[in-house]
């Protein structure tokens, strides 16, 4: 069983940043992406940032010059810095995680809240 854990949500002040951190552990092969989505009340998932295991990087427009995604693969981690954020950001945050010759969205983290707010 693959399992991927959350952290760094919360609630934050428009123009505030946060850092999100999900590690990836059970049964691990190898990893081809990791990134992160969002998603809000009556809408659809949504890409936010993705990473490879190569570093190849993709963002949301929405995002691009505010949040930056990094990894560490030793670790299995992915991280997202968010920063400059905005109301609209407000969503449920779900870490994915893709391996080699496998489904993209398969694998989920639970979710954490980022709620900004004044």
């Amino acid at each position: 069983q693959v399992q991927l854990v959350e952290s760094g949500g919360g609630l934050v002040q428009p123009g505030g940043s946060l850092r999100l951190s999900c590690t990836a552990s059970g049964s691990i092969f190898s990893i081809n992406a990791m990134g992160w989505y969002r998603q809000v009340p009556g809408k659809e998932r949504e890409l936010v940032a993705r990473i490879t295991n190569g570093g190849n990087t993709m963002y949301a427009d929405s995002v691009k010059g505010r949040f930056a995604i990094s990894r560490d693969n030793a670790k299995n981690t992915v991280y997202l810095q968010m920063n400059s954020l905005k109301a609209e950001d407000t969503a449920v945050y779900y870490c994915n995680v893709q391996f080699l010759r496998g489904p993209v969205y398969v694998y989920w983290g639970q979710g954490t809240q980022v709620t900004v707010s004044s």
